[in-house]
């Protein structure tokens, strides 16, 4: 099966989710993940697109269980995202997000609890920085709020289990996964 989101076409979903430490674990799948991070330009000028084909990968890939993976390719686009933007701090706390995700998986709760919580910091961050108002900027797009109040019950549960990982998807992003081929 793919992930429908790349420019004008699908990306193939890893062949496997990879979890470091797995005794028995294959290697990741790194073939798939380069097809990714070659769509992420050496900079973004000013902003980066909340339809970016990485971008919408990377958070697809968290939403299907590849939290490996899907902080593989954001930290790519966090890297080409401009220097001291919002982008970077809300890409940051994505990538904490999918690492927490990881952790949880692996039965790391509390180190899971612990980046679950960096991700909020991050957040918490992004309102002391002005916003410039770009329009199709993965920051405006984003449900920053709704983000934060998902964080916030996560952290108030009296314990986290496996089950408590979060999906983007789940906190309305359809309209950045439904961009359509230009």
């Amino acid at each position: 099966m793919s992930v429908p989101l790349t420019a004008c076409g699908p990306l193939q979903r890893p062949q496997w989710a990879y979890v470091p430490g797995e005794i028995g674990a294959v290697d990741a799948d790194y073939e798939t993940l380069a097809m990714a991070k070659e769509l992420v330009p050496a900079a973004f000028r000013g902003h980066v697109p909340a339809r970016h084909p990485a971008l919408r990968y990377g958070l697809a890939l968290n939403d299907r269980g590849y939290f490996w993976e899907a902080q593989q390719v954001l930290e790519a686009v966090w890297a080409a995202a401009p220097q001291g933007g919002r982008e970077r701090i809300l890409l940051r706390a994505c990538i904490h997000v999918a690492n927490a995700n990881l952790r949880l998986r692996m039965q790391r709760l509390h180190s899971a609890a612990r980046l679950f919580g960096d991700a909020l910091g991050e957040l918490r961050g992004l309102n002391s920085r002005k916003a410039a108002p770009v329009g199709d900027g993965f920051v405006e797009r984003f449900p920053v709020a709704a983000l934060v109040a998902l964080l916030l019950a996560k952290l108030g549960a009296e314990r986290l289990s496996k089950a408590d990982w979060i999906s983007f998807g789940a906190i309305s992003l359809r309209n950045l996964y439904e961009a359509k081929c230009m």
